[in-house]
């Protein structure tokens, strides 16, 4: 499997990951019925969290948004046989500025987080160019 297949797997875990800290931050102790995390209702657990918590959520959501472009990118590239070197350092990009995507929510830096999301979605329109040879 290549590198750039593992990374495909790494960006539909992070969101997983992303919301997880959310969820384990509220601790194992508490329960539902003590405004802690709700398993019987996640969706409307997640509609009630504020601070980072609430952007945990937001960031889970906007990981599985980036997903299909990404994704799509990866396999059209392969599919084209692309470089596979250059198709592997792209989407090793793709997934760290994913991880500072998440970062940048976390602390609440919306300009930066702006600026962030747009060097993933760059980095995923560079590999669906490189599918045409464009890149």
């Amino acid at each position: 499997m290549s590198i750039a297949n593992w990374c495909v797997v790494a960006a539909c875990v992070l969101p997983v990951l992303t919301v997880g800290m959310a969820k384990a931050s509220f601790g194992l102790k508490s329960r539902r019925n003590q405004n802690g995390y709700d398993n019987h209702h996640p969706r409307e657990w997640a509609a009630k969290v504020q601070g980072w918590q609430a952007r945990a959520v937001a960031a889970q959501a906007n990981g599985f948004e980036a997903l299909p472009l990404f994704i799509a990118a990866v396999v059209l590239a392969q599919q084209a046989h692309a470089d596979q070197a250059r198709i592997d350092q792209l989407a090793l990009a793709f997934v760290a500025v994913r991880v500072a995507y998440v970062a940048v929510y976390l602390m609440n830096l919306a300009m930066v987080r702006s600026l962030v999301w747009f060097l993933g979605l760059g980095l995923s329109i560079a590999i669906l160019m490189m599918a045409n040879g464009a890149v």
